[in-house]
């Protein structure tokens, strides 16, 4: 069985700037991405991506003609898994916001189904908005019949014990976690150090380190080898970025490769109480979110140094070097380099030799893939 993620144009674009550097299937949607909870709830699959062409260079789609095609953007439950998996060659369905999964190219008149109600990213907003409840659903699934790792003694649980999970090989030592408001979820090799408060939901990936006194508070999630430190609420880290010293977070998504200095702040409230608006990169405007919570957004590689401040909904494109006292503006222009000051063009061999250390730092290699699309979003943004 090949399963085809594919890209909507305008989601993918309603999802910008996350998704200059993935498919939208590879943005994180509770314990991990939505492409790995497919894999999960379907193992016979092959999974692949249909995306923009550049980056199909790193996400090449399968050429099988009776692939099922799902749209990226759609997040699988068991019960959605059941109904793709029993599509017949032709067959298809229509979500009641009018996506189509179907079963091949070659498609019967009627749908086998219409009007299914799916969970799915649609706007930017929606991967910190629904992260409790993903991180939720995600527990129930990755730990049934499973045996958690014991909690040392040296920690203090509040609330029912079978709503702390803890992989094989995490390090947990005098920390303070809380399961009575949702579950708490500490991935293999990841490391809790002493005092750290946990209140669920919160999921913490593989391989990360929550510094001594960090406050992680119901909704984040920190992908595969993240480090925080400080006080975090709500926020999904996609993973291999930093933000280790104090300094707030809150209604969030920060993108891989990125750190944040020490006393690095973002509003996610606006004094008056006001509604927040977001920046568009399809409308090239700010845009109306109907939400009075909203944090920074940041795509990959980017730097912020100590004590930058950020303003409630800033959103930052990939590539960017920010410093300096005061606020930078709420939007920042991919490959950026400044602060409230003004903003040059970030020079690019510099920018890839940091991109290149950093990643070396953690035991990883950039491939040629990865340069190339860094170096097509340098040419094109």
């Amino acid at each position: 069985m090949n399963i085809i993620l594919v890209d909507n144009p305008e989601i993918r674009e309603a999802l910008l700037p996350l998704t200059f550097t993935r498919p939208t299937a590879l943005l994180p949607a509770g314990i991990g991405t939505i492409a790995e909870r497919w894999a999960l709830l379907i193992p016979e699959a092959n999974i692949s991506f249909l995306t923009v062409d550049y980056l199909q260079v790193k996400y090449p789609a399968c050429e099988a003609p009776d692939a099922l095609l799902i749209p990226g953007h759609i997040i699988p439950s068991p019960e959605l898994a059941a109904k793709v998996r029993a599509l017949a060659p032709g067959e298809w369905i229509q979500t009641s916001a009018g996506e189509v999964i179907s079963h091949g190219r070659q498609l019967l008149p009627e749908p086998k189904e219409a009007g299914l109600e799916v969970t799915a990213y649609r706007l930017l907003t929606d991967i910190f908005r629904l992260s409790k409840e993903r991180i939720t659903a995600d527990f129930d699934l990755l730990t049934a019949g499973r045996q958690s790792q014991p909690l040392s003694p040296s920690c203090t649980l509040i609330g029912p014990a079978d709503r702390l999970f803890i992989e094989e090989g995490a390090d947990v030592e005098g920390a303070f976690i809380n399961t009575r408001q949702g579950p708490v979820y500490i991935g293999r090799r990841s490391e809790v150090q002493e005092c750290v408060v946990l209140r669920g939901p919160v999921a913490i990936g593989p391989k990360c380190r929550v510094r001594a006194g960090a406050r992680l508070l119901p909704g984040v999630n920190l992908g595969e080898s993240t480090r925080v430190g400080g006080e975090i609420s709500n926020t999904v880290f996609i993973g291999y970025s930093n933000k280790q010293h104090d300094g707030f977070l809150g209604d969030a998504v920060i993108g891989q490769w990125c750190n944040l200095g020490a006393g690095c702040v973002a509003s996610n409230l606006k004094n008056d109480y006001s509604e927040i608006r977001l920046w568009s990169y399809g409308q090239q405007r700010f845009l109306r979110t109907g939400l009075q919570f909203c944090g920074l957004i940041m795509a990959d590689h980017c730097k912020a140094g100590i004590n930058t401040m950020f303003n409630t909904a800033t959103v930052v494109g990939p590539g960017c070097n920010i410093h300096g006292a005061g606020f930078p503006r709420p939007y920042v222009p991919a490959f950026s380099d400044g602060g409230a000051q003004g903003f040059t063009r970030v020079i690019f061999p510099k920018f890839m030799a940091t991109a290149t250390e950093m990643m070396r730092h953690r035991g990883l290699e950039i491939s040629e893939a990865d340069k190339s699309i860094l170096k097509h979003l340098y040419e094109n943004l």
